[in-house]
């Protein structure tokens, strides 16, 4: 069961099929993806060394190469971690090292990153090389591989999630995994025909990389924008030059589509889809966006762990049939997709009955088999079978889920996932910093902010830029807060545990009566 099979059917059914382009520019029909894929298979065995379960990692903005170097790493039995271009020189060499990656492919943008975090590794430092060329590199000139076979239950994907620990870890997605993905959003999530396409805006080595899958599947075609990120103007100029088109969005990028004024009856001809997840779309966003785009949204809820494949909300229950409950499917995240189980569990591990909040909890061929190289983390998140979310929620009569809170604290901030304990170690590394609670506080653009607030030691003025400059050196500049307070004291229980709802409270109090941020302070 191999994914690169995918693929492979693909170029024999739709051999003259564009399979990818960039912008509006034709780069690989099916079969010239398929071959270009099998020989860089080859040249990675034969030039390369690289065995079965073996990793590579890919450090690249998203381009065509992305899509061509994902199918020829599972084609040749390989280990695929996709990184996320973002993160910090150090963040970036801590997977390196935890996943062992045999080598590296890097985009030009981003190698000067890349060589910092290998001067932060550990262990050995993998062998990097230019993704930019590829089509053209000596990898290439290899006769085409056979795929290589595999066992259903074999790693495909390492996805590294942020940590609540302060250290990410990676989710081993199996080829199993990736194909009840794929079944998953075909049936469930959105109909792809032949001549359909999905667009990324999104990073590749996240949802949107989840999502190139069925579309290959469904042989469908692949559009890269020229600038390999998010761009209104450019979003809307290939909705208008392509049809059939979806595309995997974080509801922050949702908004920020709405606030452009782009999107007109012209875009909305090319538009077919827009799956959003990755965080909160408040329901007045939600009907501003059905107003904008029509009946083409869907939404999905999962994890690393689980990726894109816990529950749907599908576009037949965003319409408004005038039966008053709109608002309430709008604020839920759907119901459990066909592919997995769902329940609500207390404390005990028991389930709740209807209406009552517990932990999510679910199970089924999309959930990972574990973490890369942690067994006690493992232990921790599949107990009995089932993956504890962490996610807090309710399930409602007809099997909607309403999330209620996240019970690790995480903030999702523009889609991606940022976790106080690895901002609040950073910034106590600071010699006056005694104690810190990273918060997330809304949003209107990004859904969430990240706030620190900050006790001091005797007394002692901090400003700023010295917790802005500790955290540059350490974590991704989109971690960063954005605002800082100070505090005499944080408060705690009597267990010495900082109290964060009544933080909340404190830090709501303190920017009402002094304007917002307090740059620099000494204390209270």
């Amino acid at each position: 069961m191999n994914i690169a099979s995918l693929l492979i059917r693909a170029a024999k059914v739709r051999p003259d099929r564009v399979a990818v382009f960039e912008g509006e520019r034709p780069v690989w029909r099916y079969r010239e993806l398929a071959s270009h894929s099998a020989r860089i298979a080859a040249g990675l065995v034969a030039r390369h060394g690289l065995g079965p379960g073996d990793r590579v990692a890919l450090v690249m903005r998203n381009c065509p190469a992305y899509l061509a170097l994902l199918f020829a790493c599972w084609r040749a039995g390989l280990v695929t971690v996709p990184v996320n271009a973002k993160l910090h020189a150090r963040e970036i060499a801590h997977i390196l090292d935890d996943s062992g990656a045999s080598l590296v492919f890097v985009t030009a943008d981003l190698s000067a990153t890349v060589a910092d975090a290998l001067g932060f590794m550990q262990q050995r430092v993998p062998l990097v090389l230019p993704a930019d060329e590829i089509e053209a590199s000596e990898l290439a000139g290899f006769d085409e591989a056979a795929q290589r076979e595999v066992e259903a239950g074999d790693p495909a994907w390492l996805f590294y999630t942020s940590g609540t620990t302060g250290r990410s870890k990676g989710a081993v997605l199996s080829h199993r995994n990736l194909m009840a993905m794929t079944s998953g959003y075909l049936s469930e999530v959105d109909h792809v025909a032949p001549g359909d396409c999905i667009l990324h805006p999104a990073p590749l080595s996240h949802g949107s990389g989840i999502y190139a899958i069925p579309h290959v599947a469904a042989m469908a075609a692949q559009v890269v924008p020229e600038s390999g990120r998010f761009d209104p103007v450019e979003l809307a100029a290939l909705l208008r030059a392509h049809r059939g088109c979806a595309f995997f969005a974080a509801p922050t990028i949702v908004t920020r589509l709405m606030n452009a004024g782009v999107i007109g009856d012209a875009e909305r001809r090319g538009l077919k889809t827009i799956i959003y997840g990755g965080g909160p779309m408040y329901v007045e966003d939600s009907r501003r966006a059905l107003e904008v785009f029509g009946q083409r949204l869907v939404q999905i809820y999962g994890q690393g762990e689980s990726p894109m494949t816990i529950t749907v909300l599908p576009r037949s229950l965003h319409a408004d049939p005038g039966d008053g409950q709109l608002d309430h499917r709008l604020g839920s995240v759907g119901y459990a997709q066909a592919i997995v189980s769902l329940r609500i569990a207390g404390e005990d591990g028991q389930s709740l009955p209807t209406g009552a909040v517990g932990e999510v909890l679910v199970r089924g061929d999309s959930v990972m088999s574990g973490y890369w190289n942690n067994p006690q983390a493992t232990g921790a998140a599949l107990r009995d079978g089932w993956l504890h979310t962490g996610d807090l929620g309710s399930l409602d009569e007809g099997g909607l889920l309403t999330l209620k809170d996240r019970s690790k604290d995480v903030i999702i901030s523009g889609g991606v996932n940022i976790y106080p304990r690895e901002v609040e170690e950073v910034l106590l590394r600071h010699p006056d910093v005694a104690e810190v609670a990273v918060l997330g506080r809304r949003h209107a653009d990004w859904g969430e902010e990240v706030v620190a607030a900050v006790s001091v030691r005797n007394r002692a003025t901090i400003d700023r830029t010295e917790l802005d400059r500790l955290c540059d050196e350490h974590i991704a500049r989109f971690k960063r807060p954005k605002h800082y307070l100070f505090f005499e004291a944080l408060p705690k229980n009597s267990y010495g545990k900082i109290l964060k709802t009544e933080l909340r409270t404190l830090v709501a109090d303190r920017e009402a009566t002094a304007g917002g941020d307090a740059g620099k302070s000494g204390h209270g």
